[in-house]
């Protein structure tokens, strides 16, 4: 068996309905995945299967996704071994520890082209950072601009699919997951 973590992109199902993290557990479960658990309530899904292709696996939970909650969202999906790497990565460990919520790495379905990572570049405000590592774009943003434009560029027209998460996140996952190893 193999860990595995799937992220998916929203959990806004529209009119202020959200996934029940419950919900998504018994999809999981539905599916014949084993011990399906969840981190706090953002979309989170960590369960064992037997090793298998990652995109079959990403279409078989979008699909199950849309048909148990009547929308599709796109899900990343990424295997245990992946995920710690991601973790063990993360190019702004400073930033991390002192500000985790604003530390985040936008996890891709494909790694993103570097032409798209320098475009993205010139985004990047005052007091934040940017730095791609295998594909996935980490950045950290800063508290004193309320809103920032390399947020709203790092977007899925601009770089594909793929979705965001704080370092609280990514290193809780990964605890989860390296203790199943």
């Amino acid at each position: 068996m193999q860990t595995y973590v799937a992220l998916l992109y929203s959990i806004i199902l529209g009119e202020g309905r959200r996934v029940v993290m419950a919900d998504l557990k018994a999809m999981a479960e539905d599916l014949g995945l084993n011990n399906p658990r969840t981190l706090v309530a953002t979309g989170n899904l960590v369960f064992e299967a037997p090793a298998t292709d990652i995109a079959d696996l990403e279409q078989r939970l979008e699909a199950a996704f849309e048909k148990t909650f009547g929308r599709h969202v796109d899900i990343i999906v990424r295997g245990a071994e992946d995920w710690l790497k991601l973790a063990a990565g993360n190019p702004f460990p400073d930033e991390s520890n002192a500000t985790a919520d604003q530390v985040a790495v936008r996890v891709m379905r494909r790694p993103v082209p570097d032409e798209a990572v320098t475009a993205l570049g010139s985004y990047v405000g005052k007091d934040e950072k940017m730095h791609a590592v295998d594909g996935d774009i980490w950045i950290v943003f800063s508290r004193a601009a309320p809103s920032s434009r390399l947020l709203t560029a790092a977007s899925h027209k601009r770089l594909g699919i793929g979705t965001s998460r704080n370092w609280n996140t990514v290193r809780r996952l990964a605890e989860m997951v390296d203790s199943r190893q």
